[in-house]
């Protein structure tokens, strides 16, 4: 009698992984494309994101991995997922736009495209911070947490944003139904 790893060499093992990773990735893809429903779409999309964690997981490459599962499946894919449960349905009639609202919104819109490119290009960047080749979770960790918090904050007003334009819609659309 062979012992087992004769029949199943890593190798194989390893391999039949690697094709199984793609198959997920390829298969959520097609999902993502071809279904009729948004919302099949939708886990089409994350089944494939999925995928994609599992092959940087396959590159060993677990922070990029982690990565891919928070920003894209926990934050992109869950946000489009109430974006769509808290939107009106196509069929109803769209509220005539105010134009006075619009054109006070693009230029806010402008001005603060202006000031941000004005910071970017005007601040004097200093070099990396890190001088070695250290780019461990710990060090990436420490200094987004410490040297580069603004970036932590902008995102999370970001965020509030968005949830207060969620509310504001939902708000809009309940005030709607029970007129009618």
């Amino acid at each position: 009698m062979t012992p087992l790893p004769e029949i199943l060499k890593p190798e194989w093992i390893a391999q039949g992984v690697f094709w199984i990773i793609v198959g997920v990735t390829l298969a959520g893809a097609v999902f993502a494309v071809f279904l009729k429903r948004i919302i099949h779409n939708i886990l089409g999309l994350i089944v494939s994101l999925f995928g994609v964690a599992g092959l940087f997981i396959y590159l060993n490459s677990e922070f990029l991995a982690l990565m891919e599962i928070l920003i894209y499946v926990g934050a992109i894919c869950i946000s489009i997922v109430f974006a769509i449960m808290l939107s009106e349905p196509m069929f109803k009639e769209e509220a005539k736009r105010n134009i006075f609202k619009s054109v006070f919104t693009g230029i806010v819109a402008v001005l603060v495209f202006w000031s941000f490119s004005t910071m970017i290009t005007k601040t004097p960047w200093e070099a990396a911070a890190v001088k070695s080749d250290d780019w461990s979770v710990r060090t990436i960790g420490n200094l987004l947490l410490t040297r580069y918090d603004l970036i932590f904050e902008l995102i999370s007003l970001v965020l509030l944003v968005a949830i207060m334009g969620a509310i504001i819609i939902a708000g809009q659309g309940r005030k709607q139904r029970s007129s009618q």
